[in-house]
């Protein structure tokens, strides 16, 4: 990882769907799992991080790495973004990235040449390459810091393990490409959408397939919302919004062709809002807050400052220099233009009733590179040297109870993948 050098809208139309009508897409009720009791989410108690790393791939081959703080003075507060490496990871497109959550040791980038290379993002040294899959990867996720979950074109998704890369399951079910997963906020379960025109729900802890659900259309993006209690499938240009029985709440016609949704809390409350990056060079803010038939989502505001299509965008908590404000939550765009873009969602008022237009409070010009991807890792915590040792080490003690909470899900041979698929297939010809 040496480095190098660097190199006027529509409106949105929303339909909605009243809430005690089932879709006739529902998931098979005999075959569904109850995600609420799946569902718990583990309280974060983690400090959250003073400085962030963000990294971003790109069709010239190119992974850029920049690190990020914030300082403040005079009760202003400045945001700092610096290149901490470029260089060509892959011999083709860069199409997905991801990094481990709590600590963001682990990276992971997928690309056209259907490899996963694995770096350690705290050392900027390569791992190794991971060439499991025959197709280009499509996805990539890190649903603990101990495991990673791929997807690709060949129409599979597979589980790796952290400590010493090995596969645990490759999931067979979709009959094409595999456009998108989404791992629930407990990562115990997952969704993902295909060429298939299907919905598939995946449990991460046994490893296998639980059901599946015709969309009628390809599925281009899946997304789970924080709470885990709200779905987003987008297709094109427009947005369906689920609840976790798979009943259609909101249809959104965006204003323009979509390439990246992201849901995320607001800085100032629990209220969840939908991030929606498109062709109209912007990321659209939805207010998801109220998801009754009668309240549909509406527009509240947009993060502005690119002069082409938004490709990516991801969000992080950090914690902020100042006595008036502990936290905020960043977002970080990517798009065609070549900029990477952060912007403060703490800027975002809840009580404004205006439209409200987000300027980035930094930006890095990659000068004309066609930026494809992006994620956001943790940098250091506000913690004195002692207590960051001390917390090193709770964090192993933690990642081992995590591994222990897996150890249901065990490398498998390939007889036991195809007779599981085949079992799979013969419960999928109801759909």
């Amino acid at each position: 990882m040496a480095p190098m050098a660097p190199r006027p809208s529509k409106k949105a139309k929303v339909s909605s769907r009243s809430s005690d009508k089932k879709d006739s897409s529902s998931l098979p009720t005999e075959s569904k799992p109850s995600i609420k009791s799946k569902g718990k989410q583990k309280a974060d108690t983690s400090p959250l991080p003073s400085t962030f790393k963000i990294v971003a791939g790109s069709y010239e081959k190119l992974l850029y790495g920049l690190e990020g703080h914030v300082t403040c003075e005079d009760e202003k507060l400045e945001y700092h973004i610096k290149p901490i490496f470029i260089f060509p990871a892959h011999v083709s497109c860069i199409k997905a990235v991801a990094a481990s959550p709590n600590g963001g040791k682990w990276l992971a980038t997928g690309s056209a040449d259907e490899i996963v290379k694995v770096w350690d993002l705290r050392r900027k040294k390569e791992i190794g390459g991971l060439m499991h899959h025959e197709g280009s990867i499509t996805h990539l996720s890190f649903p603990s810091r101990s495991h990673l979950l791929s997807a690709s074109e060949d129409g599979t998704l597979c589980l790796f393990r952290a400590r010493d890369w090995a596969v645990l399951r490759a999931l067979k079910g979709h009959k094409g490409r595999v456009n998108s997963v989404a791992v629930h906020p407990s990562s115990k379960v997952a969704l993902s959408v295909g060429k298939d025109r299907t919905l598939r729900m995946w449990d991460l802890m046994r490893g296998r397939g639980v059901a599946s659900t015709k969309l009628g259309k390809e599925g281009e993006i899946v997304r789970w919302s924080v709470s885990g209690k709200l779905l987003v499938v987008q297709s094109g240009s427009t947005l369906d919004i689920y609840d976790t029985e798979m009943t259609l709440l909101h249809t959104i016609a965006h204003p323009s062709r979509l390439h990246d949704v992201k849901f995320c809390k607001r800085v100032d409350s629990d209220d969840e809002i939908l991030l929606a990056g498109a062709e109209d060079k912007k990321v659209t803010i939805y207010d998801v807050t109220n998801t009754q038939a009668e309240q549909p989502p509406k527009i509240i505001g947009a993060m502005v400052g690119h002069s082409n299509r938004v490709k990516a965008v991801q969000t992080l908590s950090i914690a902020l220099p100042s006595p008036a404000r502990r936290s905020t939550t960043i977002a970080c765009t990517v798009s065609s233009d070549g900029k990477i873009h952060v912007y403060d969602l703490g800027d975002l008022k809840k009580d404004s009733e205006e439209f409200q237009e987000l300027q980035p409070v930094a930006v890095y010009d990659s000068k004309g590179t066609r930026l494809t991807c992006v994620t956001v890792a943790d940098g250091d915590a506000m913690e004195n040297a002692a207590i960051g040792k001390r917390k090193r080490k709770d964090g192993e003690e933690s990642e081992e109870e995590e591994e222990e909470g897996w150890q249901g899900l065990q490398v498998e041979d390939e007889e036991e993948n195809e007779n599981d698929n085949e079992n799979e297939e013969d419960s999928d010809g109801s759909d």
